[in-house]
């Protein structure tokens, strides 16, 4: 009888770990997303000149929509991955798109970031 009482109370001790526990987050933010938030500032990026204000604006929400550390690591992946492709003086210039834009990004703008450390 005590043999059956505690697989009863263990089943619903695991039952009740589950509904409680919280889900995986799962990025909302795509490459897809980056990018249409981030096409404004592609002009500046590839060639320079003057930061347009739809490209601060664009920046400043693609940060605000990242509130998971999801993501945060998804943005940053998508990011690293464009410059993977990117000239040196493009890299540089789009590393200078969070100063220029007055907007803080959790991770460095880079080929070398390791973004699986973005929280």
């Amino acid at each position: 009888m005590a043999n059956v009482l505690s697989k009863k109370f263990l089943l619903s001790f695991l039952l009740i770990c589950l509904v409680l526990s919280p889900p995986q987050a799962r990025a909302v933010i795509t490459c897809d997303t980056v990018f249409n938030d981030l096409k404004p500032c592609l002009n500046y990026v590839l060639v320079g000149g003057n930061v347009p204000t739809e490209c601060c604006n664009g920046l400043k929400s693609l940060i605000a929509n990242a509130i998971t550390t999801a993501d945060r690591q998804s943005t940053c992946s998508c990011l690293k991955s464009l410059a993977t492709t990117a000239t040196d003086e493009q890299v540089d210039r789009a590393a200078s798109l969070p100063g220029k834009c007055g907007v803080k990004v959790p991770f460095k703008i880079s080929r070398d970031v390791d973004c699986t450390k973005v929280k």
